[in-house]
């Protein structure tokens, strides 16, 4: 058996790759992997709106049963959410089932620790060592149903406002027909903001399909034509969140970071002086925090990296350009929510615009290219392809910066390159790119 866990969870196309029997033998050693040390031997499961969740979400509670574990089914509900009912209820652990921006076939379960936060890669190594070779316990444990999940989410979510109003305040909201299609637009409502709410009719098949924050052209469209003061936009199971202005431009997670760390080092509330983000972030967004006097730590893509590091400098935020952002003090993982919210809030509070916020970050053209490949770690590590890289770099010095690394979600590698302007950069791209599709006819 070939590594299960990528960079967030365990993911394939659903009844294929990622089959109800692999679920149930997950479920069974996740739950005795997390279910000792002394917590209540329970789980947490939460998942998204496609088709596929109710199947995986009765093949991993029956795994996590057949393990005399208790399941606390949380039903159709947003990442964070389960993180926070994790801890909430002194849980064991924490399982979502969803493939976040992933298209409707696929699906993944990631898990959460007792403590709310993702798992640490030997927990997953020892999971994984035990899904082939788990039998059942003694006692199958039971299953109930945790009924108000969603109400007490908004309550816990709307303390991030810390008191502030939104009234006034016209936001466009687009739920991407994924598992914040009830809570987003309960939480805004109750704020007080002038709410529209688009992609919020989920059907099992339409999540993240030309909508949510990895298609922004319907959210754009309905920000200009409301003339509203903001646009955010979720990804399936909204635990990130992109903005877009009240001229209908897009500001990514490293434009909402800065504005935010700003903002809490300005209040003398930026612990350490610290900002965590990934190597994906753009060298505007490194230029702006220089700039402010913040320091930086760049850590590998994915926001369970970035929420290790967070922890051991205590930093107060962090998070992706993908709109991964993490609030220590309200949140133990990325939530979409709570960093909308928080936005909304600071363009309350101070009276201005999401584009003034944002112009802190003066972004370097970024091209980001994803590669189909049938082995995305064997390309990635191609000698040639290295010294393409190293090549590439040296041409572009200082102003620019080339970035390839194989996906930890999907069979792709990912070329990313930034340069002083979009010509270059897309050149440098595409030339890596090219060499990539050569290697892997």
């Amino acid at each position: 058996m070939g590594r299960l866990f990528g960079t967030d969870g365990v993911r394939g196309v659903a009844n294929s790759q990622l089959t109800p029997d692999l679920a149930l033998r997950l479920g069974r050693a996740a739950a005795i992997e997390l279910g000792s040390g002394g917590r209540s031997p329970r789980v947490v499961i939460g998942r998204d709106t496609r088709a596929s969740g109710p199947m995986l979400q009765a093949a991993l509670a029956a795994g996590v049963m057949s393990a005399g574990a208790e399941v606390v089914d949380a039903g159709v509900l947003p990442t964070p959410a389960v993180a926070f009912w994790v801890t909430t209820l002194g849980a064991s652990a924490g399982a979502v089932i969803s493939a976040s921006h992933n298209p409707f076939p696929d699906n993944g379960i990631k898990f959460f620790g007792g403590d709310g936060y993702k798992l640490a890669d030997d927990q997953e190594l020892r999971i994984e060592q035990l899904v082939d070779s788990a039998g059942p316990g003694a006692e199958p444990g039971g299953i109930g149903v945790l009924s108000d999940a969603g109400d007490l989410y908004v309550n816990h979510a709307l303390e991030a406002l810390e008191g502030r109003s939104l009234a006034g305040l016209r936001v466009v909201l687009d739920c991407s027909h994924g598992a914040a299609f009830r809570t987003s637009p309960e939480a805004f409502r109750r704020a007080g903001a002038e709410l529209k709410v688009i992609n919020a009719d989920p059907d099992g098949v339409n999540i993240n399909a030309r909508c949510g924050s990895q298609d922004l052209g319907g959210l754009v469209a309905q920000v200009r034509a409301a003339g509203a003061d903001l646009g955010l936009a979720h990804d399936g199971d909204a635990d990130r969140v992109i903005a877009v202005d009240e001229q209908g431009r897009e500001v990514d997670g490293d434009g909402l970071i800065a504005s935010l760390a700003i903002e809490l080092k300005e209040a003398g509330r930026l612990a350490g002086n610290l900002v965590v983000s990934t190597v994906m972030a753009n060298l505007g967004f490194r230029r702006a925090m220089a700039a402010a006097g913040i320091d930086l730590v760049e850590t590998p893509v994915g926001d369970r990296y970035v929420l290790e590091r967070m922890r051991r400098g205590r930093a107060s935020i962090g998070g992706e350009q993908s709109g991964h952002v993490i609030f220590s003090d309200f949140s133990t993982t990325g939530d979409g929510l709570i960093t909308g919210l928080r936005v909304a809030g600071l363009m309350a509070a101070s009276g201005r615009k999401l584009s003034d916020l944002a112009a802190v970050v003066e972004r370097f053209p970024q091209v980001l290219l994803n590669v189909r490949v049938g082995d995305a770690e064997a390309a990635g590590a191609s000698e040639e392809l290295a010294q393409a890289v190293q090549k590439a770099q040296e041409q572009l010095g200082e102003t620019g910066r080339v970035l390839v690394r194989p996906s930890g979600t999907e069979p792709l590698v990912r070329v990313m390159v930034e340069a002083q302007d979009l010509d270059t950069a897309s050149f440098v791209a595409e030339e890596l790119a090219a060499l990539i599709r050569e290697q892997t006819v």
